[in-house]
């Protein structure tokens, strides 16, 4: 994938205005409680409010309304776990064309009724990585459809990158740290976009479960570390990082790993205090903070909410 263009500030402002019409303008929540509890002033950026629940719609909106007119007759292709499969569905139906999603067995059903209900036929596969892109290639081949990476796509990332050029305008003040999620990347290279060229002196710290760690060793090693077998809670992050997001990220974000009791407990956190619906893979962002609250002390966090996708039958902190 090396051939892939890499997107610059100038696409995430271009991937604003593309989505204005389409795309909700999350709000920035604020919360007393959580500020006291780790001593930072926290701005929480809702992406689970986003259209679809989750960031995804940004990239897969961007994506979408970018295909001239004969490719967007053909329709889309992703794989996806979940979120990204039905922000493309969501994205592809605001312009009326078709969409499929290749889809892991295993993924959250919560999460599968989203993309049925936005109108993709989905296609099933082995929950394996290769599985999904063979697929994914043989779907694209089938139907003539215009492939749209989940996370490796320039187009994607310069949507993605929209959340954190709202955040930085909306906080109302100069961010010292960003936090985001990071899977395959795409949220956490779009940041980079946006965060480098507004706030240059802004840290990004990226939030990783334990069990999916496959960016913090890349970073670490210089070069992708893709053999791994992702075991987390985090269903969102279960993807490799792509070559793209890798490339944006060297040498401009640092990697806080997290157990997965943590983040559980992150995600308990948000509900119970902020009143707020999100999934593990969004609530990770603040599990990070929590786990090094030295680090954020006294200064101006921003946080992502990245989703809200819940299987609702399947709650992480048990019955009763």
């Amino acid at each position: 994938m090396n051939e892939l263009p890499l997107p610059g500030f100038a696409e995430v402002l271009a991937a604003a205005a593309r989505i204005a019409p389409h795309a909700t303008l999350t709000p920035v929540l604020r919360s007393r409680e959580l500020d006291a509890m780790t001593g930072a002033s926290l701005h929480f950026k809702a992406e689970h409010l986003q259209r679809g629940g989750a960031f995804k719609f940004r990239g897969a909106c961007n994506a979408v309304w970018s295909l001239d007119a004969e490719q967007a007759a053909n329709g889309v292709v992703t794989h996806s776990s979940g979120n990204h499969g039905a922000a493309l569905a969501l994205a592809a139906r605001s312009r009326g064309i078709p969409c499929h999603v290749v889809v892991p067995e295993g993924a959250v059903a919560t999460k599968l009724a989203n993309i049925v209900r936005n109108g993709a036929t989905l296609w099933r596969c082995e929950p394996t990585q290769v599985a999904r892109e063979a697929e994914c290639a043989r779907v694209q081949q089938e139907t003539g459809a215009t492939l749209v990476h989940p996370y490796a796509d320039a187009r994607v990332i310069a949507g993605q990158g929209t959340a954190a050029l709202e955040l930085v305008r909306q906080a109302g003040a100069e961010l010292d740290v960003l936090v985001v999620p990071v899977g395959g990347g795409g949220l956490a290279a779009g940041s980079v976009l946006a965060v480098r060229q507004l706030l240059p002196d802004c840290e990004l710290v990226l939030a990783e479960p334990m069990g999916a760690a496959d960016t913090a060793r890349s970073l670490a090693a210089g070069e992708r570390q893709l053999d791994f077998v992702p075991d987390t809670v985090c269903d969102g992050l279960r993807g490799a990082l792509g070559w793209p997001n890798f490339a944006v990220l060297q040498g401009n974000a640092q990697v806080i790993t997290v157990d997965d009791a943590d983040t559980v407990a992150a995600m308990r956190l948000i509900w119970q205090v902020m009143k707020q619906v999100v999934e593990p893979s969004s609530a990770i962002a603040l599990a990070a903070v929590l786990a090094q609250p030295a680090r954020f002390a006294g200064r101006n966090v921003g946080v992502v909410l990245s989703g809200g996708n819940v299987d609702l039958d399947a709650l992480p902190w048990g019955q009763g």
